[in-house]
């Protein structure tokens, strides 16, 4: 039983590193903060990402019929105006139900005077979640993502951001 433990253990930890790769690869090298640019999008597509599995005990953890599961989330790139308000929304399925967390850049998000995270439970199954800025600046340019986990899986969602100026 410890035997088996540690190789699902070690399948996840080597998911986490393989997707960690994945993450920074589809960011580019160009994914600074504060890239003003004259409208336009040029990203790639934020759907889900898949993760390798190569070790059959780590395919029961990310298949588990209970696991944490995105069903609907923001899936789109955003260009924002400087000042005003953006949001993102996610909503996850399993059982228990899911707890949603919100990243930018990697790093993850904490409330603060610009920036709240709204959660409403649904049923014993779902949570919605809707992470919203306002007002805006040039530093909240970037890669955000909702990360739903409960304990038999988790899944995520990521979202690109970027300022737009305009000139009239």
């Amino acid at each position: 039983m410890e035997r088996r433990c540690k190789l699902v253990l070690l399948g996840i930890l080597i998911s986490c590193i393989i997707y960690t790769d994945m993450v920074n690869a589809a960011r580019g090298a160009g994914g600074g903060r504060g890239r003003g640019r004259m409208g336009g999008r040029g990203y790639g597509s934020s759907s889900r990402m898949h993760i390798p599995i190569h070790n059959p005990a780590s395919a029961s953890y990310y298949n588990h019929k209970d696991g944490a599961r995105i069903v609907k989330s923001s899936h789109f790139e955003l260009d924002y105006m400087l000042g005003r308000k953006i949001t993102f929304f996610c909503m996850a399925q399993g059982f228990p139900r899911p707890h949603i967390t919100w990243f930018k850049d990697g790093i993850e998000l904490y409330a603060h005077k610009y920036f709240q995270v709204h959660e409403w439970p649904i049923g014993n199954d779902t949570m919605k979640s809707k992470m919203e800025i306002d007002p805006t600046t040039q530093k909240d340019a970037g890669y955000y993502e909702c990360q739903a986990d409960n304990q038999y899986a988790f899944d995520r969602r990521g979202f690109r951001t970027d300022y737009v100026i305009y000139t009239y």
